[in-house]
């Protein structure tokens, strides 16, 4: 599924002129977002060394970093370090954050005089709030590696294997969602299938079943088959289905069909399978599928890869059973990056590229919605029906396409990351200012509703609320190392006059890229998955999910299907009949997650607030060039990095020698814990917030209040492992940074269709 090996070869491809465009596009985008960062004061400038996060919680963000101020009349800089509290607010179409209404909680100045020090102190605290921050997406996630955020693993998801069907010729899956169900179309002998993606109709004539994927054609004498191509399907019946995408050609070996009434996947090869061996000789792979499968030569188990899950069996015919991401062989750490199967790194527990894959999933996709513009009406199939979510005070509408929620006599909506609230269940519905976390956290996986609780309102103004929603929305999950897709639950859908199902984990071949996040891969069976998406079109939005196209970015509203007749739209499809091996990636680079930004799609971008007017009367810094290589420790010591030294700034220069018996023992710098006069949202002239203003982070013990006189210095220890981590994170960052793919903007989501 990865589309790193197409970018590869299209750059290789392209005329030189254009490959260097790129590589000036992404020195400009580097630029325009580099450290450290500059912002002018009446007495000089101040230089802030890129933010080093200790904590993201929701959209805020609390850390520290390492400044100087630099006089305007030549004396040398002063160096610092000073401790924040700011929110963040993330635009995936140009792969940036800004950090902004920063609240200055600490200062800590090992270059300053006694007498120096509260005027400094109170130059920082006036001048650093009135400015935003902006910086790439890949450094900020790298850079929570350092910050040492708790890895958690999401209790309560599902791991049994779905049933796994192993077939020696390309082939596709036709899965329905239960027993076939169909209705009549309108003003013609056929009925149209109704659970399942694909485009399946009954002629009722005959009681022949019709199956398109655009330029194949199968008939059956059942809907679950066996399926055989056909070349004389009734003319109006290909008259009024989707036409083919003149573009694709028929294929040259028509796929078999394979069928499914329960949660499957289907691993298809073409022909025998062909292992291949991995340099070290400890894996082999399958080369001629789609599928990660691979076999650990020392035990003969063979293990494969499926929405993020790994099992193993030691025949194909089974039992397969689960592996947790931490427990896989150690020789699965050691696939190559660069190898055919570089790409399942981000599935093995304590890689780089799962490490990197989690610290993605931690960054929230925000905007501002304009109160006057965000509407929402939502329909019922008759009456409002409300189930009780088990151990919660939570009841959720069944009824219904869209996620409604019932707490405390007060109902809850959400559409595509924003929240909603009526006094009733048909409205009206007005964009919420806050919601009851507590008891919505309390939704476990086990509910279909469940991913509502990674969508959070941060803030609000008379005229704008603050949203975003992390992974989770969208079924990526954290699991004992490594993003895991779906909850792996089966939820039956509604049947009534509509049937409104939900996204499932299974039968979708989904994978994960490290560019684009989580995809649908389909393999050759996108034309039928096209044909089935476009039939449906015409009758009561998009087929099978999400009205909001689930298949295109893994939103979890539900789709709507009627059950009574049919009208059918059209749309262009077309076929694939060849192995395009999804598994590679090379240096990983694009944050994934969040691509497919829910907010920025058309139909919801009129609810958007302009950035420039949410954003108004901040200052942004400006990049300075110069090398970002200060830190500050956890005690507000400052250091910097050369060549493979640390050299650490004390009373106006830099030790050139620092062994690990002086890093244990070097001066503690003065230090200055803000008073509770100072927690409050600095005034930056942005209209007043209510509801979820925040506090600073508590003083923990390496925040403890200094003495206001100063007679002599204290020793402490310096952290050379922290320093060492911060600078490999920022390395990592800047590295990803540079090497995005072409295209700019952040990649990845909840998924795409190849």
């Amino acid at each position: 599924m990865s589309h790193h090996p197409f970018l590869l070869r299209l750059l290789q491809r392209i005329a030189k002129p254009a490959i260097t465009l790129f590589l000036i596009a992404n020195s400009l985008l580097a630029q325009a977002i580099d450290w450290p960062q500059e912002i002018d004061i009446p007495e000089g400038k101040i230089v802030i060394y890129q933010l080093q996060p200790e904590e993201l919680t929701g959209n805020i963000i609390n850390g520290r970093a390492a400044m100087s101020l630099e006089p305007n009349n030549g004396k040398p800089a002063i160096f610092g370090a000073f401790w924040f509290s700011a929110r963040i607010d993330t635009d995936t179409d140009a792969g940036t954050a800004l950090v902004r209404d920063l609240k200055v909680t600490r200062v800590s100045w090992p270059d300053s005089t006694e007498e120096n020090e509260a005027r400094f102190t109170k130059t920082v605290e006036s001048a650093l709030p009135k400015n935003g921050y902006p910086i790439s997406l890949e450094r900020l996630s790298a850079s929570l590696k350092a910050a040492e955020q708790e890895k958690k693993s999401l209790d309560g998801l599902k791991n049994d294997p779905p049933n796994i069907v192993f077939s020696q010729e390309l082939a596709v899956l036709l899965s329905y969602d239960g027993t076939p169900r169909f209705s009549a179309i309108e003003n013609t002998p056929y009925k149209r299938a109704l659970n399942t993606r694909f485009a399946v109709v009954q002629d009722t004539k005959n009681n022949l079943f019709y199956l398109t994927g655009g330029n194949l054609w199968y008939s059956a004498k059942s809907a679950t088959g066996p399926w055989t191509i056909t070349q004389s399907p009734p003319a109006d019946l290909v008259k009024m289905a989707p036409k083919a995408d003149p573009a694709k050609p028929k294929p040259a070996k028509p796929p078999k069909v394979v069928t499914a009434t329960i949660p499957t996947e289907l691993i298809s090869t073409d022909g025998k399978p062909k292992w291949k061996s991995l340099p070290g000789g400890k894996l082999l792979y399958v080369e001629n599928t789609e599928t990660p499968w691979l076999r650990e030569i020392a035990s003969g188990k063979m293990y494969i890869l499926l929405s993020g899950r790994w099992f193993n069996s030691n025949t194909e015919n089974g039992p397969w059973v689960f592996v947790r991401p931490d427990k896989l062989p150690a020789s699965f750490k050691e696939i190559p990056p660069e190898s055919d199967i570089g790409g399942l790194r981000a599935s093995v527990a304590g890689t780089e590229e799962a490490d990197d894959a989690l610290l993605d999933a931690q960054i929230p996709v925000t905007t501002a919605v304009k109160r006057s513009e965000a509407k929402l009406t939502v329909t019922y199939d008759g009456a409002p029906k409300f189930e009780k979510i088990s151990g919660t005070a939570v009841s959720y509408a069944v009824n219904t396409p869209y996620q409604v929620l019932l707490i405390n006599n007060r109902y809850y909506a959400v559409d595509s990351g924003v929240w909603f609230t009526a006094t009733a269940a048909t409205g009206p519905w007005t964009v919420a200012d806050k919601v009851p976390k507590e008891e919505i956290s309390k939704i476990p996986p086990s509910s279909p509703v469940y991913n509502v609780t990674y969508v959070d309102v941060y803030e609000s103004t008379p005229e704008v609320v603050y949203v975003g929603y992390t992974a989770g929305y969208t079924g990526a999950y954290p699991y004992y190392g490594a993003p895991y897709y779906g909850t792996g639950y089966y939820y039956p859908p509604y049947w009534g006059s509509y049937y409104y199902p939900y996204p499932p984990t299974w039968g979708l071949h989904v994978g994960y890229n490290p560019y684009t996040g989580w995809n649908v891969g389909l393999s050759w069976s996108n034309g039928f998955f096209s044909v089935g998406i476009g039939w449906s079109q015409g009758w009561n939005g998009n087929y099978p999910c999400c009205r909001n196209g689930c298949w295109e970015g893994a939103d979890f509203d539900r789709n709507v299907i009627n059950t009574g007749d049919i009208n059918i739209g059209n749309s262009n499809s077309g076929n694939r009949d060849r192995i395009n091996h999804n598994n590679r990636t090379s240096n990983r680079t694009g944050v994934a997650n969040t691509a497919n930004n829910l907010y920025q799609r058309p139909e919801n971008r009129a609810r958007n607030a302009d950035r420039a007017t949410t954003n108004r009367n901040i200052q942004q810094a400006r990049s300075v060039q110069r090398d970002n290589n200060v830190f500050a420790d956890k005690s507000g010591n400052v250091a910097r990095r050369v060549g493979n030294e640390w050299q650490v700034r004390d009373k106006g220069t830099w030790s050139s020698s620092i062994s690990e018996r002086d890093f244990d023992t070097q001066n503690r710098m003065p230090e200055r814990t803000l008073n509770d006069t100072k927690n409050k949202l600095p005034d930056t002239n942005r209209p007043s917030t209510t509801d979820r203003q925040y506090t600073p982070p508590k003083q923990t013990e390496r925040a403890q209040t200094t003495q206001t006189n100063r007679t002599q210095s204290t020793r402490t220890q310096i952290d050379r492992q922290d320093l060492n981590r911060s600078y490999e994170s920022r390395q990592h960052g800047t590295a990803r940074q540079m090497s995005r793919p072409m295209g700019g903007g952040r990649m990845g989501g909840g998924g795409g269709r190849r």
